[in-house]
């Protein structure tokens, strides 16, 4: 049973009449006709209707026209996440019944879920699960048809699934209806993948950008507003940053290349932070985090990456891949570190047809009952194996180094050593890749015996990191590494007169530029664990409290 059958009365709550009466403020009332819409698939108004009289019917766009999901009768409310986003709406919402409604508007509906603790708690609770409905139901209006053999398939699952995008899978190998929606679109299936869009639109191996563009993925933004805060990257730190300094009654602005969580979301179970004792994903805390930032009235912009950054004069501009500039007074740098690749000359051929940086359920189908190798000895590298020994026939683990007591937490370790199905390689070394389309066979050296080739189509890549620091070159001090100075590991020369210091030194934060700061992975010296990420993101805004009250 799904969630609507299971938790139908948290999905689609009734507010009382006292709930009602506070609401009054937020909206204004008006009187509605059998048939009026109200709300249209791909709506971005972030407009939500409290029903006060006769009844609305809410139904979702498929292929036999619309799928009807619920009737809701006074005191029930239209909307879910993403009319608290901004974002394109994915149902229709339709008086049936004539009366009347509590028309609230985007602003309105911010100021309630900040302010009313109580009605706060049943729209933001009804909104999540809501959410969680559509993507099970994996609604037809929006239809990814690839294959599994396709690296930019696997790029666009990965894309849409960690941004929680509801959306359904063909794959043109196995689903008769992929190749007869291609036929009626006159696209070949040499095309995949292909984005059949809610608004009739058919896209051709888009890039994320272009995907969330047509998708109406994120909400529209003044870039003349001088912000308070623009964050640098959606990851632990940056989400962090995000909702204390919104909570606070800045105004924040977050900018994330591909989506939320960074290098943690691609985990599939991080079971040392603190309050999740079973565990939790790194895409479902990732998910949380964002909804939090996103509920104190953080704007939140998918695919918007930052091109260059320019310091010459305050207020700080971020110049967009698109070409817009975004000001503000302040800047947290969360842009995080990736996973570094292989020196391998094949490498790049294969990524996404056997080389994987992320260890999800996306990628889990592609080999399942199958035979996969793990790089990587860090904590990342151990999840992954836990998780791919579930799923997979036989998982081989290869370090660099002759154990993992330096670089994995003992408890991580415990559960390698304690699955049969894992092998363990140490003083290993994948020396070539091989395959046609697609990776076949794996050759590595362990310390000085000979090279071994093995018949293996899939391997997971865990292995270092590289700082996202290429946007600011020129303007803040890095270390040799490429990672962001800060605080007291800045040098005096690094810190100019004319840079505006006013006598004081950096804080324990920030860059060697004032009011810019570096937190995560991305930081010199950083603690590598989700829970620092978090501590640094958050503790970071009373240093920017500090910066914008010079």
């Amino acid at each position: 049973m799904g969630i609507l059958e299971t938790r139908r009365e948290q999905v689609f709550p009734r507010l009382t009449q006292a709930q009602i009466a506070r609401l009054d403020a937020f909206g204004q009332r008006m009187p509605t006709t059998a048939g009026q819409i109200l709300t249209e698939p791909g709506d971005r108004s972030g407009r939500m209707y409290l029903v006060l009289a006769g009844s609305v019917e809410v139904t979702r766009p498929d292929s036999a026209g619309e799928a009807p999901i619920t009737v809701q009768l006074p005191g029930g409310f239209t909307g879910e996440m993403s009319t608290l986003r901004g974002t394109g709406a994915f149902v229709r919402s339709r008086v049936r019944e004539p009366g009347a409604v509590l028309a609230i508007e985007h602003e309105g509906l911010k100021r309630i879920v900040q302010n009313d603790a109580e009605i706060s708690e049943i729209v933001m609770r009804a909104f999540i699960l809501r959410r969680m409905a559509l993507l099970d139901a994996s609604p037809d209006e929006v239809i990814l048809i690839g294959s599994r053999h396709s690296a930019d398939t696997l790029r666009l699952r990965q894309f849409l699934g960690r941004n929680s995008f509801p959306y359904r899978y063909w794959d043109v190998e196995s689903d008769a209806d992929a190749l007869a929606v291609l036929q009626r679109f006159h696209v070949s299936a040499a095309d995949v993948p292909v984005l059949v869009c809610r608004c009739g639109r058919v896209l051709r191996n888009p890039s994320e950008r272009e995907a969330a563009e047509v998708l109406g993925m994120n909400p529209r933004l003044d870039d003349a507003r001088v912000r308070d805060v623009v964050v640098i990257g959606a990851g632990p730190a940056g989400l962090a940053a995000a909702v204390y300094a919104a909570s606070e009654g800045l105004d924040v602005l977050v900018l994330e290349t591909t989506a939320p969580g960074g290098q943690a979301g691609s985990s599939s179970k991080i079971e040392n932070y603190l309050g999740f004792p079973t565990g939790i994903s790194g895409q479902a805390l990732a998910a949380r985090a964002l909804v939090q930032a996103q509920k104190f009235g953080a704007d939140v912009a998918i695919t918007q990456s930052a091109l260059r950054l320019h310091c010459e004069r305050r207020p700080y501009e971020i110049e967009l891949a698109g070409g817009q500039r975004v000001p503000t007074r302040t800047i947290v740098i969360a842009s995080g570190a990736r996973y570094r690749p292989l020196e391998l000359a094949e490498l790049a051929r294969f990524l996404g047809v056997g080389i994987y940086y992320a260890a999800t359920q996306v990628e889990a189908r592609l080999c399942e009952s199958q035979d996969v190798v793990v790089v990587g000895g860090g904590n990342s590298a151990g999840q992954a194996v836990v998780f791919l020994a579930a799923r997979c026939r036989q998982v081989h683990m290869l370090v660099r180094g002759p154990a993992l007591a330096e670089t994995m937490s003992r408890y991580l370790i415990a559960r390698v050593e304690d699955t049969p199905n894992v092998t363990l390689h140490t003083r290993t070394e994948i020396t070539a890749l091989d395959g046609e389309r697609e990776l076949r066979q794996v050759t590595w050296r362990t310390g000085a015996d000979a090279a071994q080739t093995h018949e293996l189509a899939h391997v997971f890549l865990m292995t270092g990191a590289d700082p996202q620091t290429h946007w600011i070159a020129g303007c803040l001090a890095l270390d040799d590494k490429g990672f962001v100075r800060t605080g007291p590991d800045l040098r005096p020369e690094e810190l100019s007169r004319e840079s505006g210091w006013r006598g004081r030194s950096p804080y324990l934060l920030e860059t060697s530029l004032p009011g810019i700061f570096a937190v995560g992975d991305v930081r010199a010296g950083s603690i590598k664990r989700v829970a620092a990420a978090v501590g640094e993101g958050s503790g970071c805004i009373q240093f920017v409290h500090r910066a914008l009250s010079e």
